[in-house]
């Protein structure tokens, strides 16, 4: 028996053409919906739905398609700015160069002048070339990599994140610029001394193309110049970047910590009684702040010392110390201590995974952690309280009846009772400081950094 085409239709669809007409029209309602919120699309930077409607469909295809006409001036200033960066960077490393193999390597070859001298006038110029090409290095990777991936815009590149990475460039600066008034004064000095000095230095800047008619002095300047002008470029770019963008709070980091350093390297200079300072910035009492955190760190690196960069600070801050004059502090209560504000940072000194400093790796193991207790500015110098506590040799304990302090006592020798105006603060820094004590001691791993009954010191605890 023949089957009816519909019987058919019914068997292998299982729809029926009313069902399929209501399907073709909920379709069609659906794509009319579709193209109205394509009409409307938000942009995809900042959300706004005042985009104008595409007609091209290549264009459609693009990622800038998605963008309001505002976002899409945004994104090109960005771009220009982080390539200027870039660019800039790459030329302030060619005057770099042209410093070393146009002037001191051929004066150390000539035997111009004695190495004593050479290092007087040209200083860390090599540390500076070092961290140039490293910096620049991986500035261009990540601008080669982000056209690689089709970002024609440049959004990925995070310029903030690679300068914080590259932040201990910063005090290689320092170290020059401190001793660009003594460099210049050396070199006037041996120039006037030396006939065959000059001659070179007269000769280099007419017939050698690559000095384009500079003197040695204008290169000299070049790191002066470099790093004063980071807050600027860094200023654009802040400036493009809208504040949903991944690296926004890392640009404006990264700002605020070159002007601090700018800041730090201008009172040096007028301690040192240079009468030429570094472009002034505004100061607010967050950018002072920042400047008496270097300050500190420098002295706190000068009294450990240890390298920089197997350096890491945990907390620094303010904190409230006072001694017992015996052991019973905790039955009296804290109310009968009598406290001292002073200023604190505990260091732990970290094994270095890498040979490079400048390599992004997991830190490696502590070697060891020190609290350094420095007093408040004195004739504007900081003093240390004494030297600093090695948590290894120390016990730290809290006691419920006061808590808004905690104990520090350095076996044999002292006791000390810290606390800050917060109490949430106090007992951040007591846990911190808790954690490196009981790392550190192969008799505290043994004791669970339980103090030891035997120990004769009059500050231990009932």
């Amino acid at each position: 028996t023949r089957t009816k085409s519909s019987d058919v239709e019914r068997a292998d669809s299982g729809i029926s053409q009313m069902s399929a007409r209501k399907w073709r029209n909920r379709a069609s309602e659906t794509l009319s919906s579709l193209q109205a919120w394509e009409a409307h699309r938000p942009c995809t930077d900042c959300g706004e739905r005042d985009l104008p409607v595409e007609t091209d469909v290549q264009n459609c295809n693009q990622r800038r398609a998605d963008l309001c006409e505002k976002c899409r001036k945004r994104r090109t200033e960005r771009k220009e700015s982080v390539l200027e960066f870039v660019n800039t960077e790459a030329s302030y490393g060619e005057d770099l160069r042209i410093i070393k193999e146009e002037f001191y390597l051929p004066m150390q070859a000539a035997g111009l002048l004695s190495q004593e001298q050479l290092q007087g006038i040209f200083s860390n110029i090599q540390e500076l070339i070092d961290l140039n090409e490293n910096f620049l290095e991986i500035l261009q990777e990540e601008i080669d990599q982000a056209f690689d991936q089709g970002d024609d815009d440049l959004m990925t590149v995070c310029i903030g994140e690679i300068f914080l990475e590259f932040v201990n460039m910063l005090p290689a600066f320092q170290t020059y610029c401190l001793q660009q008034s003594s460099s210049v004064n050396m070199l006037n000095a041996l120039e006037k001394e030396k006939e065959l000095l000059r001659i070179f230095l007269n000769v280099s800047q007419n017939d050698n193309t690559a000095l384009r008619r500079m003197n040695l002095r204008s290169f000299l300047m070049a790191p002066l110049q470099r790093v004063t002008k980071y807050p600027l470029l860094l200023s654009r770019i802040i400036k493009a970047t809208t504040e949903y963008h991944p690296d926004h709070g890392s640009l404006r980091e990264a700002k605020s910590r070159i002007e601090s350093h700018l800041e730090h390297i201008n009172m040096k200079t007028k301690q040192e009684g240079n009468t030429w300072t570094l472009r002034s910035f505004r100061q607010d009492s967050k950018k002072k702040r920042e400047v008496i955190n270097i300050e500190m760190r420098e002295t706190a690196l000068k009294t450990v010392g240890w390298l920089r960069e197997e350096t890491r600070f945990v907390m620094e801050g303010s904190l409230q110390l006072a001694q017992p004059p015996d052991g019973q502090w905790v039955k009296k209560g804290s109310k009968t201590l009598k406290f001292q504000n002073m200023q604190v940072l505990l260091l732990v000194n970290m094994k270095r995974v890498s040979e490079s400093s400048l390599e992004s790796a997991e830190p490696g193991p502590v070697k060891d952690a020190v609290l350094v207790l420095i007093r408040d500015k004195n004739n504007g110098k900081f003093h240390l309280l004494r030297e600093p506590l090695r948590l290894s040799n120390c016990i730290v304990s809290s006691d419920p009846d006061c808590d808004d302090t905690f104990e520090l006592i350095e076996i044999r020798r002292e006791a000390f009772v810290f606390r800050d105006s917060d109490r949430a603060r106090t007992h951040h820094w007591f846990r911190q400081i808790r954690r490196y004590s009981r790392e550190l001691g192969s008799w505290k791993k043994r004791r669970n950094a339980l103090p030891n009954i035997m120990i004769s010191t009059p500050h231990t605890r009932p």
